[in-house]
């Protein structure tokens, strides 16, 4: 039996893949900023659930809601960071508050978590830290840059946190998720956009249609994840892999041609 701790539990991933860890005897602690939301959880599985209010972007809050967890279940094997929304505008377009909003939840509240929840791993030396960082984390779309800020700056904390975990912690796992499109009320639930500058408008006709995965697929993928005993730290759920291929390889035959004047550059 694993202790879960995840937040952003109401609706999408966070919901599907607590109730994937509830169906199989594990415990979950499910957090969200209307617990309300998660009451037929409570209905459905009894003390085996933990309903907490959280909202990540209060830092206290969540150091409270941690130590709520391990007073009720003794200890954290899987934490998940998936508390999150989308901004929508372009890069001209984003206002100041926009983007700070933007990145106190996606990326600071993942790091208040983080930071929570690394003394109880770190005691226990085990444990598994999944960061939901989704494809949007290692590629990019226009009109949704204050989203890709957020998730590159946390897959690029996260690199350095395994590294730190490898020396002092080994028996921590750190993953990145990443999924691609889904069939999720993402874009329904808490989506915000920014006023639009004319001038963009050619860019938002050309928005490419999505062929959106079936959600509750990602279930079974996760669950192997959180099992195996030797994770990866990055993973991609859904068919994002081949168009990552194609930008990594261009970059690298970019960085490959200007290597002489990189090297140049270096004094060499």
């Amino acid at each position: 039996m694993k202790t879960w701790f995840v937040t952003g539990t109401s609706t999408g991933f966070g919901r599907l893949w607590a109730e994937a860890a509830l169906e199989r005897g594990d415990q979950v602690v499910a957090t969200a900023r209307r617990p309300e939301a998660l009451s037929d959880l409570v209905d459905r599985f009894g003390t085996s659930v933990l309903a907490l209010r959280l909202d990540v972007t209060d830092r206290a809050g969540v150091v409270d809601a941690v130590r709520h967890a391990v007073e009720r279940f003794g200890r954290l094997d899987v934490v998940v960071n998936n508390a999150g929304y989308g901004h929508f505008g372009m890069v001209e377009e984003l206002g100041e508050a926009e983007l700070r909003a933007q990145l106190e939840t996606n990326f600071f509240g993942a790091v208040w978590v983080t930071q929570a929840v690394l003394p109880v791993l770190r005691a226990q030396n085990s444990g598994h830290l999944l960061q939901v960082t989704s494809e949007g984390g290692v590629r990019a779309y226009p009109g949704i840059g204050a989203y890709h800020a957020s998730k590159w700056a946390l897959e690029g904390l996260t690199e350095s946190l395994w590294q730190e975990l490898a020396v002092v912690s080994p028996g921590v796992r750190v993953t990145c998720v990443e999924p691609g499109p889904y069939a999720t009320d993402w874009l329904s639930r808490g989506a915000r956009s920014s006023a639009p500058v004319s001038a963009y408008n050619a860019v938002r006709e050309q928005a490419s249609a999505f062929d959106a995965g079936d959600a509750s697929a990602t279930q079974p993928a996760l669950l192997e994840l959180v099992d195996s005993d030797d994770p990866p730290h990055r993973v991609f759920f859904g068919r994002s892999l081949q168009d990552v291929e194609a930008l990594y390889a261009e970059r690298l035959r970019t960085w490959r041609r200007w290597q002489p004047r990189a090297l140049r550059a270096f004094g060499a």
